[in-house]
């Protein structure tokens, strides 16, 4: 993939880039709709596929949050047309990566020294590169490890570039003006975290340490030393990313046990931690053929207030969630209605997130579940499609839902969509479930 010599840092140099690109998507609409006066077979999944090019053609190269964005629908099922999802899953791990000189110049920025200068080797070609940094490998001492750099001027763009990507989701993605401010501020605030990798080390410590006993799951070590807030050097995790892991065709027993850690690992967590690696796309992940699985990013944490844990994961226990005066208060509770909804508004919304809870929540009212049921997925997908086009919640003037439950329900569309991809059955039942009284 071809290098970049540069990153408009500019807040008039990336908004120019945005318009150019916003141009192109309106040339998109009116080739498609003069393609369609003359052939009424012309599909609106055309349509979506020249956008999707050409929004992520932009975004890769503006690098950022506004690309972070991207990948973070490209899991969400039902948010995204398919050609979106397909495309933008590229920036978790193949966006094009800077060139070297630039790498040097964040080093000696950073910590005073070129990285030849603090490793024996170094590799000048990145390994990896994402929507926020680039992984590069290098050696110390007879140890390998991997070495992250963040992209120049991400967290300084990081706010602009939410405000200009909003008018493209709420065309794109018909998504209403409350949902999108919800949104935005909520995905604002935890990106500004990742971009400071200092705490990303201290939490990646953390939480390792806390999970270590786990079965099958490993984790590197973290060298701050060697770190700072635009740098990670930990150790080098040995395996493969998941699309090459199921290129060598493993067995089912391996895909479940793979499956079940991960399972395990979301579900300690979520009961015991309170607090969850929010970020369960595929390119955090390393899995090797005996069936042990690294997590080598822990940039997205979501610590989770326990009023909103005592609240939310009520509705995991099917008792309460099939008995319609709790369920109903718990719609109040957590904002999905409110006070000031009409009795239409709330007969719809009631009858809306009744259907998404009987949907989503399988996995969780079975004590065993078939991640590659994909007439499961395609219901959510299906779900997710009819949402996106109605009228009456694309009118709504509330944003449905507590504000902490956007990225936890992010880990689970995250995870959903990766055990999917492994096709493995776990076992859901969980050990570590309680509820404060």
């Amino acid at each position: 993939m071809k290098e970049q010599s540069s990153i408009p840092t500019g807040k008039v140099q990336r908004a120019s880039k945005f318009l150019r690109t916003g141009a192109k998507i309106g040339g998109n609409y009116v080739k498609h709709y003069t393609r369609k006066m003359f052939d009424e077979g012309v599909k609106w999944s055309d349509l979506h596929e020249d956008n999707a090019k050409d929004i992520y053609e932009s975004l890769s190269h503006l690098k950022g949050g506004a690309l972070k964005v991207a990948q973070m629908m490209s899991l969400d099922q039902g948010i995204l047309p398919k050609a979106y999802q397909e495309k933008f899953t590229q920036a978790q791990y193949s966006a094009p990566p800077l060139s070297f000189p630039l790498v040097t110049k964040t080093f000696q920025n950073l910590l005073g020294r070129g990285p030849f200068d603090i490793y024996d080797s170094f590799t000048k070609n990145a390994v990896n590169a994402a929507s926020i940094g680039q992984v590069h490998q290098a050696t110390l001492k007879g140890k390998k490890l991997a070495v992250k750099i963040q992209y120049p001027g991400v967290a300084e763009s990081l706010k602009s570039d939410l405000k200009i990507i909003k008018p493209f989701a709420k065309l794109l993605f018909n998504i209403s003006d409350a949902d999108i401010d919800y949104y935005m501020t909520e995905v604002q605030d935890k990106l500004l975290e990742e971009t400071d990798y200092e705490l990303e080390v201290k939490r990646s410590i953390e939480i390792s340490d806390s999970c270590k006993h786990l079965p099958n799951i490993i984790f590197p070590n973290y060298y701050p030393e060697f770190s700072s807030k635009r740098i990670i050097t930990m150790d080098w995790m040995d395996g493969l990313h998941l699309n090459e892991f199921l290129s060598t065709n493993p067995s089912q027993e391996i895909r479940n046990k793979i499956g079940q850690t991960l399972w395990d690992f979301y579900d300690y967590q979520v009961h015991v931690l309170k607090k969850v690696h929010a970020d369960a796309h595929p390119g955090n992940y390393i899995f090797s053929q005996e069936g042990t699985v690294a997590v080598i990013d822990f940039g997205c944490v979501k610590e989770i207030p326990l009023d909103f844990y005592n609240s939310y994961f009520r509705i995991h226990n099917y008792s309460f969630a099939s008995d319609p005066v709790k369920f109903n208060q718990w719609l109040y509770d957590l904002s999905f209605i409110n006070n000031e909804d009409s009795e239409s508004e709330i007969k719809m919304f009631k009858g809306l997130f009744r259907e998404m809870v009987d949907l989503l929540g399988k996995p969780f009212f079975n004590k065993e579940f078939d991640f590659g049921d994909n007439e499961f997925f395609e219901k959510i997908y299906n779900l997710g499609l009819r949402i996106s086009k109605s009228k009456e919640v694309k009118n709504s003037n509330a944003a449905r839902g507590s504000r902490d439950g956007l990225y936890i329900n992010r880990t689970y569309f995250g995870l959903y969509h990766v055990l999917n991809s492994l096709r493995a059955m776990v076992c859901t039942k969980s050990n570590t479930f309680t509820l404060a009284s």
